[in-house]
């Protein structure tokens, strides 16, 4: 599916639910980071990840975490993980879609199955 961009934060959303009823598709997302070198934590890379999720889907910020930093190149991934209320874990990938001076945009992508909760 395509997604229009005329802003840096339009989202899809799949019809997947993975336990808690988020699953995402696929969203852009844009960080003003305020260095020389764009460099995004990665704490701040879970933390926008969660907002643009709980903002796209209606539901309660996920709990996500991300491994490392995200720098500012073009065509850089990450993955991300997003951990369900049940336990169950969603990987998450981050890409660079452009940077723009000292703005990171990059879309989010989710895996389409889920790992099921430990026993």
């Amino acid at each position: 599916m395509a997604i229009p961009r005329s802003t840096a934060a339009k989202c899809g959303i799949s019809a997947l639910a993975v336990a808690a009823g988020v699953l995402l598709a696929g969203c852009s997302a844009s960080v003003h980071v305020g260095r020389t070198e764009p460099k995004l934590s990665a704490e701040k890379l879970a933390t926008t990840v969660s907002e643009k999720l709980a903002r796209t889907t209606g539901q309660p910020e996920p709990d996500i975490s991300c491994p490392e930093d995200l720098t500012g190149k073009v065509g850089t991934t990450t993955r991300c993980e997003l951990t369900a209320k049940d336990g169950s874990t969603l990987g998450v990938t981050v890409t660079v879609t452009s940077v723009e001076e000292e703005r990171i945009n990059f879309d989010i992508k989710a895996d389409e199955t889920a790992t099921p909760a430990p026993n």
